[in-house]
């Protein structure tokens, strides 16, 4: 695991917006902490060492059996568990090796070599993000039914799923498909790190023995089973994703600034002739406004950033920060 993620507040005391997160930062959330101040006393005991009454639940809540479903702190740790288990899924002499669709999320990379597996053409577990962090592109089936003409076993990487329009392919009942969901990213609670996994059961098997026990917490559990039940809208997604394409707009009529297209509410964009470093101390600097510097990705630049749009009155302060930078 590397330093360098987005939503680094924790470097800065006076962060007043934060873009450099992809979950979005005015949600109401009322609902689930008033829930959560109700089972505070959950701390005093462990919690299910494996949490398999909420497994149950979700499975229920999407039409899975709950051998189809483990849940983990967050999809990051899924991540690992993967990369952990890759060996037992896939022995033999030489060891196992993996495939990154890039640029993505360094996890993946970071996963496969603390475990020793080697990067290959055509491993045999290919990683995959889709929506795809930090370009906002989202695969199609036939891309997707590709890489798995290559690959022993594709990971889908769907933290994203619930920030985008675009049709997704629902490949998760083919055996050789594991899917990540993040309930982190689904109901905007970063904090609390809680994301499922889906695929074949002896997959989730192999992933459940690799697991630590109690790796999530109590509340994290609670909340969990409130958010299946309750499934609380928390965004209109077609106003959001409206938006994220207005700050795209106005972004790019700022010389200096590009932007890619996107189909998700974030996206990447590229600053001349500074540096994407420059323009993030700048704005932290000067304005408390935080964006992600997106040079630590593999196969991008000193001059690639990545902004999530926001409400419309705080996206208009971010275009007006960079326009007086660049001006």
């Amino acid at each position: 695991m590397i330093e360098g993620h987005g939503d680094d507040t924790y470097r800065y005391g006076h962060i007043r917006l934060n873009f450099s997160s992809n979950i979005p930062a005015y949600t109401d959330l009322s609902g689930l902490e008033a829930h959560l101040s109700r089972h505070l006393s959950l701390i005093r005991n462990y919690p299910e060492p494996s949490p398999r009454s909420l497994e149950a639940k979700i499975a229920h809540s999407i039409g899975r059996n709950p051998s189809q479903v483990l849940v983990t702190s967050g999809a990051t740790e899924a991540i690992y568990l993967i990369a952990q288990s890759a060996r037992t899924l896939f022995p033999g002499e030489g060891g196992p090796t993996y495939t990154v669709v890039q640029p993505t999320f360094s996890e993946y990379e970071s996963a496969c070599q603390m475990f020793g597996l080697r990067e290959g053409a055509d491993g045999d577990i290919c990683w995959l993000c889709n929506p795809n962090n930090p370009t906002g592109e989202v695969r199609d089936e036939a891309y997707v039914r590709r890489l798995l003409r290559h690959h022993r076993l594709l990971v889908i990487d769907q933290s994203y799923e619930d920030y985008t329009q675009s049709p997704l392919p629902d490949l998760g009942d083919l055996t050789n498909v594991v899917v990540l969901h993040s309930m982190t990213k689904r109901y905007c609670i970063p904090g609390l790190r809680l994301g499922y996994v889906t695929g074949a059961p002896e997959v989730i098997e192999v992933l459940r023995h690799c697991g630590r026990p109690w790796s999530v917490n109590a509340l994290a559990q609670e909340a969990g089973a409130w958010l299946v039940e309750h499934s609380p809208r928390l965004l209109d997604i077609g106003a959001y994703l409206r938006e994220a394409q207005r700050l795209r707009k106005a972004l790019n009529s700022i010389p200096g600034i590009e932007v890619a297209p996107t189909q998700t509410n974030f996206m990447l964009a590229t600053i001349r002739p500074r540096t994407a470093a420059e323009l993030k101390a700048y704005l932290a600097e000067e304005h408390g406004i935080l964006i992600r510097d997106a040079s630590n990705f593999r196969g991008l630049s000193a001059h690639h950033f990545r902004v999530a749009a926001q409400r419309p009155e705080d996206d208009d302060v971010l275009v007006g920060a960079i326009r007086q930078y660049m001006a």
